[in-house]
């Protein structure tokens, strides 16, 4: 292993520690001084200045081989081969003469489409948060592995933007020509997960696989279903069902043989989280687990989860297996149903719609949800976010590849998909209310146990979704949104405002299908 480290660039290691066990890189890592332990036996580091995603210091390398099939702009920004090499060179410098460790493991329960992924960390704490978040090879396969990508992580090696032609400290570099990617100045571990995550969201196309940012679950008689949603919708929560058994909570892929996991791990946000709303997570937060930038009591060691003194963006990784009724290896059938789940602030949205093949693709490029306004002075209203297909920062390709992806699979297995508004009802935020959460998990049920399939509709003359008139254990004055509201004037302009919107943003996309673009919201 020393020698092969040394074929990368990195001359003279100190030591190379290959896929060592989660109890002794906790132990180097305590060694190291890189982070502490909690009351609970997990393991704590604080991240410094990055404490989530740095999206504009990611970027890809330009070469012909994927120059004509990356989808150039704001989230895929290239750089060239000479400017990603050096910063390599670089670091393989920087990491000279240093204790390397190396984490041996593939990207994707299903063997047939997974990836063989080695991970080269300055730090015992990330190789160990890879080491949970990975699918962790057996023996017999660690002793015959062969990487097809290699990360490099360097958070100690810091980027000069002025020479490197980079925007900061901080770059993350994907160089699928070399089949390697370079992390340096960030120790948010996020950064290593949603590079994988990128890899393979450029790779599996390829293999007429489905890449997709969401969770997933599976019933007792083996009916799948999928949630897309951004943070704060309720993906996490309203996937982990005690009567279902959880997949995976954010990326997967969609086969000719159904669904699998591209991880064999979580990394929950945990801001405000409690032991009666996410007892799962909750009760993963143990010896094995890294918990990132939540404050903690230096004394007892307990934590607050609601303290957002480092971010609100605290975060565990843990392993799939603490949590207690998850499949393995992850993987399902093909899904039966699939949820778009959005939380509008404005609330005006239904809270649950059905959608047919070319609404879902509509909505599924839109990706939208609404941020509450922050605290800053003059914010009086929330701000509308829109990321393509749910998953904008992680997606090489252009967004129609994975729509029509999407769309031919919905077609091929008959899938439901669904809309949910885990938002606000009977008025926007700071005049109606958060939909209750007994009716929100009502709503999916019914939807996952097929109790909507039959049930009458009518079509929103606005946001042009189809709105069930019934749905069981929900009243039915709340399935409309407009019959909530007491000012039906306000909720006429607020609607249209917020149709208007998802137009403007839908506008970019410049080649999508005729029978897409009309299946959206009428301005």
């Amino acid at each position: 292993m020393k020698e092969y480290i040394e074929q990368l660039g990195i001359i003279a290691p100190k030591a190379v520690y290959r896929n060592l066990s989660p109890a002794r890189l906790t132990e180097m890592a305590l060694e190291r001084k890189e982070g502490t332990l909690s009351s609970t036996g997990a393991f704590v580091v604080y991240t410094g200045k990055y404490t989530g995603r740095s999206p504009e210091d990611r970027f890809i390398v330009d070469t012909p081989d994927v120059h004509d099939e990356i989808d150039w702009g704001k989230v895929n920004m290239p750089i060239s081969r000479e400017k990603a090499d050096a910063i390599y060179n670089k670091m393989t410098a920087y990491l000279q003469g240093r204790d390397i460790f190396v984490f041996d493991g593939f990207a994707g329960a299903d063997k047939e489409y997974s990836l063989s992924v080695r991970v080269v960390t300055e730090l015992a704490s990330q190789n160990m948060f890879i080491h949970q978040l990975l699918v962790r090879p057996t023996e017999e396969e660690l002793a015959q592995f062969n990487p097809e990508f290699t990360l490099l992580v360097a958070p100690g090696f810091k980027c000069v933007p002025e020479v490197d032609g980079v925007h900061s400290e901080a770059a993350i570099i994907i160089d699928f020509e070399k089949k390697r990617v370079t992390i340096a100045g960030s120790q948010y571990s996020g950064e290593v997960k949603k590079s994988v995550f990128s890899v393979m969201n450029y790779l599996v196309p390829h293999k007429n696989v489905f890449p997709m940012h969401c969770s997933a679950n599976i019933g007792k008689d083996g009916d799948t279903a999928l949630f897309f949603g951004l943070s704060g919708t309720g993906k996490t929560t309203l996937s982990a069902d005690p009567e279902r058994m959880l997949i995976g909570d954010d990326e997967h892929g969609w086969s000719k043989d159904g669904v699998f996991n591209f991880e064999g791990g979580c990394f929950a946000k945990c801001i405000n989280l409690s032991k009666e709303n996410e007892p799962f997570i909750w009760n993963a937060i143990k010896f094995g687990a890294l918990v990132e930038n939540v404050v903690m009591d230096e004394e007892t060691r307990e934590f607050d989860f609601a303290d957002k003194k480092y971010t609100e963006n605290t975060r565990v990784g843990y392993p799939v297996e603490y949590i207690p009724n998850a499949v393995i290896p992850g993987v399902g059938g093909h899904p039966k149903t699939v949820i778009f789940l959005t939380a509008d602030a404005f609330g005006v949205l239904p809270p649950i719609s059905k959608l047919d093949k070319n609404m879902a693709m509509y909505h599924f490029v839109s990706g939208y949800t609404s941020k509450l306004a922050g605290t800053e002075r003059g914010i009086v209203e929330p701000q509308t976010t829109f990321s393509t297909c749910f998953g904008a920062p992680f997606l090489p390709l252009h967004p129609s590849v994975y729509a029509g992806m999407l769309g031919k699979r919905i077609e091929e297995h008959n899938a439901n998909v669904y809309l949910v508004n885990t938002g606000w009802t009977g008025g926007p935020y700071g005049v109606g209310s958060r939909m209750k959460l007994k009716y929100t998990r009502a709503m999916v049920s019914a939807a996952l146990k097929g109790e909507l399939e039959n049930v009458e509709y009518e079509l929103d003359p606005i946001f042009n979704v189809m709105i069930p008139k019934t749905c069981p254990n929900v009243p039915s004055e709340i399935l409309n949104p407009k019959a909530t509201w007491e000012d039906k004037e306000a909720y006429e302009k607020q609607a249209k405002d917020l149709a208007a919107r998802f137009v403007k943003n839908f506008e970019k996309y410049t080649n999508m299908p005729e029978e897409i673009v009309n299946a959206g919201p009428k301005a």
